[in-house]
């Protein structure tokens, strides 16, 4: 009932609207990235997901309640607190979040699945983004162990937020889209945050558990089992 509304808002936003949620989604990651580089530098940070949960779903009411032109403030604030949720489950995975290339990891979950018909259970979901960002993840890892936590990103490190950012665009356009009207938005704006971050954890703990299975048990192995579980499903 909810979402159908939503879905219309959504194909009648006009381009500049658009254009401001992409914008919004690359700041908020870029946001979520520096408060990921600055953790290298000291103990990783634990909090409580259920903390996490009240904490995104009060920035999207107060967001929602002015509709769209409080998107590029509200999203950038979500974005890092779904990602301070994201580190905590990597942590209890086993993860050492003072390696970049974990650290980069955590980044990656935003680019997991969204809504399309490609991001279900199956290789070509799941498997097929980590494939499509392995090389960045990699390149941008090297990156900040050669140059360490720099202001300025390097070539590498804006490869990897613009992939991330193609993917997360579609999930915050339908976030955004069940926001537009003010006031309404308020209430939306709750519910939609609770239920996005809800989605990221759930996304995180079944990423970085592939992860750690391919720590003791070896990726290929760990590949080839998810493969034949997806067929039999």
């Amino acid at each position: 009932m909810v979402g159908k509304p939503i879905e219309l808002i959504e194909h009648a936003l006009p381009p500049v609207a658009a254009g401001a949620i992409t914008a919004a989604a690359k700041k908020g990651l870029e946001a979520a990235m520096q408060v990921a580089l600055r953790t290298l530098q000291r103990d990783p940070y634990a909090g409580s997901q259920a903390m996490h949960k009240i904490l995104a779903t009060a920035s999207g009411a107060a967001g929602g309640a002015f509709g769209l032109a409080t998107l590029p403030i509200e999203l950038p604030i979500s974005t890092i607190i779904i990602l301070r949720s994201i580190m905590d489950i990597a942590k209890s995975e086993g993860e050492d979040l003072n390696d970049p290339e974990a650290m980069l990891s955590c980044m990656q979950v935003f680019a997991m699945g969204g809504r399309a018909s490609s991001d279900d259970a199956s290789e070509s979901g799941y498997l097929a983004v980590r494939g499509a960002l392995a090389k960045s993840v990699t390149s941008a890892a090297r990156f900040v162990t050669d140059h360490g936590v720099t202001k300025e990103g390097g070539p590498a490190l804006v490869r990897f937020i613009a992939q991330v950012a193609s993917r997360f665009g579609f999930v915050v356009t339908e976030k955004a889209a069940a926001q537009a009207i003010p006031i309404i938005g308020a209430v939306s704006g709750a519910v939609i945050n609770y239920a996005f971050i809800a989605h990221f954890q759930g996304v995180a703990r079944g990423h970085f558990t592939v992860r750690r299975l391919e720590r003791a048990y070896g990726k290929d192995i760990v590949e080839a089992e998810y493969k034949r579980l997806c067929q039999g499903n």
